[in-house]
Protein backbone atom coordinates (compact mmCIF):
# COMPACT_ATOMS: atom_id res chain seq x y z
CA UNK A 1 0.00 0.00 0.00
CA UNK A 2 1.28 3.46 -0.90
CA UNK A 3 2.02 5.97 1.85
CA UNK A 4 -0.85 8.13 0.57
CA UNK A 5 -3.36 5.32 0.85
CA UNK A 6 -2.11 4.48 4.33
CA UNK A 7 -2.58 8.14 5.29
CA UNK A 8 -6.14 8.06 3.96
CA UNK A 9 -6.88 4.95 6.03
CA UNK A 10 -5.52 6.67 9.13
CA UNK A 11 -7.43 9.91 8.57
CA UNK A 12 -10.69 7.96 8.14
CA UNK A 13 -10.09 5.97 11.34
CA UNK A 14 -9.19 9.09 13.33
CA UNK A 15 -12.17 11.01 11.97
CA UNK A 16 -10.18 14.13 11.13
CA UNK A 17 -11.81 15.81 8.12
CA UNK A 18 -9.24 18.57 7.71
CA UNK A 19 -6.81 16.76 5.44
CA UNK A 20 -8.93 14.28 3.49
CA UNK A 21 -9.74 16.56 0.54
CA UNK A 22 -6.08 17.43 -0.03
CA UNK A 23 -5.06 13.77 0.40
CA UNK A 24 -7.69 12.60 -2.07
CA UNK A 25 -6.70 15.21 -4.66
CA UNK A 26 -3.00 14.42 -4.17
CA UNK A 27 -3.64 10.69 -4.64
CA UNK A 28 -5.51 11.40 -7.87
CA UNK A 29 -2.76 13.73 -9.12
CA UNK A 30 -0.16 11.04 -8.48
CA UNK A 31 -2.01 8.61 -10.71
CA UNK A 32 -4.08 6.58 -8.29
CA UNK A 33 -7.54 5.82 -9.66
CA UNK A 34 -10.73 6.74 -7.83
CA UNK A 35 -11.48 3.02 -7.44
CA UNK A 36 -8.07 2.37 -5.87
CA UNK A 37 -8.57 5.19 -3.39
CA UNK A 38 -12.00 3.81 -2.50
CA UNK A 39 -10.96 0.15 -2.32
CA UNK A 40 -7.58 0.58 -0.63
CA UNK A 41 -8.06 3.76 1.40
CA UNK A 42 -11.63 4.56 2.37
CA UNK A 43 -13.01 1.02 2.61
CA UNK A 44 -10.23 -0.40 4.84
CA UNK A 45 -10.57 2.66 7.06
CA UNK A 46 -14.33 2.23 7.43
CA UNK A 47 -13.92 -1.54 7.93
CA UNK A 48 -11.63 -0.80 10.88
CA UNK A 49 -14.14 1.70 12.26
CA UNK A 50 -16.97 -0.81 11.92
CA UNK A 51 -15.05 -3.50 13.78
CA UNK A 52 -14.05 -1.04 16.52
CA UNK A 53 -17.69 0.02 16.85
CA UNK A 54 -18.76 -3.61 17.17
CA UNK A 55 -16.22 -4.10 19.98
CA UNK A 56 -17.45 -0.90 21.72
CA UNK A 57 -14.03 0.70 21.19
CA UNK A 58 -15.66 3.45 19.14
CA UNK A 59 -19.08 5.02 19.63
CA UNK A 60 -21.71 6.63 17.39
CA UNK A 61 -20.16 10.16 17.44
CA UNK A 62 -16.76 8.66 16.48
CA UNK A 63 -18.27 6.63 13.66
CA UNK A 64 -20.15 9.67 12.36
CA UNK A 65 -16.90 11.65 12.25
CA UNK A 66 -15.17 8.88 10.30
CA UNK A 67 -18.15 8.58 7.97
CA UNK A 68 -18.05 12.34 7.30
CA UNK A 69 -14.36 12.08 6.40
CA UNK A 70 -15.19 9.28 3.99
CA UNK A 71 -18.07 11.31 2.54
CA UNK A 72 -15.82 14.33 1.90
CA UNK A 73 -13.52 12.09 -0.13
CA UNK A 74 -16.44 10.42 -1.92
CA UNK A 75 -17.73 13.85 -2.99
CA UNK A 76 -14.57 14.09 -5.09
CA UNK A 77 -14.34 10.44 -6.11
CA UNK A 78 -18.02 9.84 -6.95
CA UNK A 79 -18.11 11.65 -10.31
CA UNK A 80 -14.78 10.09 -11.29
CA UNK A 81 -16.04 6.61 -10.46
CA UNK A 82 -19.05 7.24 -12.71
CA UNK A 83 -16.87 8.63 -15.51
CA UNK A 84 -14.53 5.65 -15.39
CA UNK A 85 -17.38 3.15 -15.39
CA UNK A 86 -15.93 1.52 -12.28
CA UNK A 87 -18.13 -1.28 -11.01
CA UNK A 88 -19.56 -0.50 -7.61
CA UNK A 89 -20.31 -3.21 -5.04
CA UNK A 90 -24.06 -2.68 -5.41
CA UNK A 91 -26.86 -0.15 -5.11
CA UNK A 92 -28.88 0.80 -2.06
CA UNK A 93 -32.01 2.93 -1.74
CA UNK A 94 -32.51 4.00 1.87
CA UNK A 95 -34.86 6.22 3.84
CA UNK A 96 -36.63 6.80 7.14
CA UNK A 97 -40.25 5.77 6.66
CA UNK A 98 -43.32 7.98 6.43
CA UNK A 99 -44.20 9.90 9.59
CA UNK A 100 -40.73 9.57 11.12
CA UNK A 101 -38.25 12.46 11.09
CA UNK A 102 -35.33 10.72 12.82
CA UNK A 103 -32.32 10.24 10.61
CA UNK A 104 -29.06 9.88 12.58
CA UNK A 105 -29.12 6.08 12.48
CA UNK A 106 -30.23 6.04 8.85
CA UNK A 107 -27.48 8.49 7.91
CA UNK A 108 -24.89 6.36 9.66
CA UNK A 109 -26.04 3.22 7.85
CA UNK A 110 -26.01 5.04 4.50
CA UNK A 111 -22.48 6.32 5.05
CA UNK A 112 -21.15 2.97 6.27
CA UNK A 113 -22.61 1.17 3.26
CA UNK A 114 -21.29 3.81 0.87
CA UNK A 115 -17.92 3.27 2.50
CA UNK A 116 -18.26 -0.41 1.57
CA UNK A 117 -18.36 0.56 -2.11
CA UNK A 118 -22.10 0.82 -2.70
CA UNK A 119 -23.86 3.49 -4.70
CA UNK A 120 -26.33 4.93 -2.17
CA UNK A 121 -29.53 6.83 -2.91
CA UNK A 122 -30.65 8.44 0.35
CA UNK A 123 -34.30 9.51 0.19
CA UNK A 124 -34.14 11.34 3.54
CA UNK A 125 -36.81 11.04 6.21
CA UNK A 126 -40.63 10.91 6.26
CA UNK A 127 -40.51 8.92 3.01
CA UNK A 128 -43.92 7.64 1.80
CA UNK A 129 -44.24 4.17 0.27
CA UNK A 130 -44.77 5.57 -3.22
CA UNK A 131 -41.44 7.41 -3.02
CA UNK A 132 -39.66 4.14 -2.25
CA UNK A 133 -41.47 2.56 -5.21
CA UNK A 134 -40.44 5.42 -7.50
CA UNK A 135 -36.82 5.21 -6.34
CA UNK A 136 -36.70 1.46 -6.99
CA UNK A 137 -38.13 1.97 -10.47
CA UNK A 138 -35.65 4.74 -11.21
CA UNK A 139 -32.42 3.43 -9.67
CA UNK A 140 -32.94 -0.35 -9.84
CA UNK A 141 -31.14 -1.02 -6.53
CA UNK A 142 -30.09 -4.37 -5.14
CA UNK A 143 -31.29 -3.41 -1.66
CA UNK A 144 -33.91 -1.21 -0.03
CA UNK A 145 -33.17 -0.06 3.52
CA UNK A 146 -35.86 1.34 5.82
CA UNK A 147 -35.49 2.93 9.25
CA UNK A 148 -38.00 3.83 11.98
CA UNK A 149 -37.37 5.14 15.46
CA UNK A 150 -40.99 5.30 16.62
CA UNK A 151 -43.32 2.39 17.29
CA UNK A 152 -46.06 4.46 15.66
CA UNK A 153 -44.19 4.59 12.32
CA UNK A 154 -43.05 0.98 12.13
CA UNK A 155 -46.20 -0.03 10.22
CA UNK A 156 -45.11 2.24 7.38
CA UNK A 157 -42.45 -0.40 6.67
CA UNK A 158 -45.21 -2.94 6.13
CA UNK A 159 -47.09 -0.54 3.85
CA UNK A 160 -43.93 0.12 1.84
CA UNK A 161 -43.33 -3.59 1.28
CA UNK A 162 -46.95 -3.98 0.19
CA UNK A 163 -46.54 -1.05 -2.22
CA UNK A 164 -43.44 -2.70 -3.72
CA UNK A 165 -45.43 -5.92 -4.13
CA UNK A 166 -48.30 -4.10 -5.85
CA UNK A 167 -45.82 -2.46 -8.23
CA UNK A 168 -44.31 -5.86 -9.08
CA UNK A 169 -40.94 -4.85 -7.63
CA UNK A 170 -40.69 -6.80 -4.38
CA UNK A 171 -38.85 -9.76 -5.87
CA UNK A 172 -36.26 -7.49 -7.50
CA UNK A 173 -34.79 -6.20 -4.24
CA UNK A 174 -33.66 -7.35 -0.83
CA UNK A 175 -35.22 -5.40 2.03
CA UNK A 176 -33.48 -4.70 5.31
CA UNK A 177 -34.99 -2.74 8.19
CA UNK A 178 -33.76 -1.25 11.45
CA UNK A 179 -34.32 1.28 14.21
CA UNK A 180 -34.74 1.26 17.97
CA UNK A 181 -38.21 -0.38 18.18
CA UNK A 182 -37.65 -2.79 15.29
CA UNK A 183 -36.96 -6.49 15.93
CA UNK A 184 -36.09 -9.55 13.91
CA UNK A 185 -39.56 -10.92 14.69
CA UNK A 186 -41.15 -7.80 13.22
CA UNK A 187 -38.95 -8.09 10.13
CA UNK A 188 -40.12 -11.65 9.63
CA UNK A 189 -43.74 -10.68 10.28
CA UNK A 190 -43.80 -8.03 7.52
CA UNK A 191 -41.74 -10.03 5.04
CA UNK A 192 -38.46 -8.11 5.15
CA UNK A 193 -35.30 -10.03 4.27
CA UNK A 194 -33.25 -8.87 7.26
CA UNK A 195 -33.28 -6.93 10.51
CA UNK A 196 -30.11 -4.95 11.26
CA UNK A 197 -29.47 -3.82 14.81
CA UNK A 198 -26.69 -1.35 13.96
CA UNK A 199 -24.74 0.20 11.08
CA UNK A 200 -21.98 -2.42 11.08
CA UNK A 201 -24.50 -5.24 10.85
CA UNK A 202 -26.27 -3.36 8.04
CA UNK A 203 -23.03 -3.05 6.11
CA UNK A 204 -22.23 -6.74 6.53
CA UNK A 205 -25.80 -7.70 5.56
CA UNK A 206 -25.65 -5.53 2.45
CA UNK A 207 -22.38 -7.12 1.40
CA UNK A 208 -23.87 -10.57 1.96
CA UNK A 209 -26.89 -9.73 -0.20
CA UNK A 210 -24.66 -8.94 -3.19
CA UNK A 211 -22.26 -11.82 -2.56
CA UNK A 212 -19.23 -9.84 -1.37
Amino acid sequence: MSDLLAEIVTVVIEGKPGGIVALTEKALSEGLSAKEILDKGLMPGMDHVGEAFKRAEMFVPDVLLSARVMQASMDILGPKLVESGAKMTGKLVIGTVQGDLHDIGKNLVAMMIEGAGFEVFDLGNDVPPEAFVQAVQEHKPDIVGMSALLTTTMRAMDRTIEALKEAGLRDQVKIMIGGAPVTSDFAQQIGADAYCSNATTAKETARGFVGV
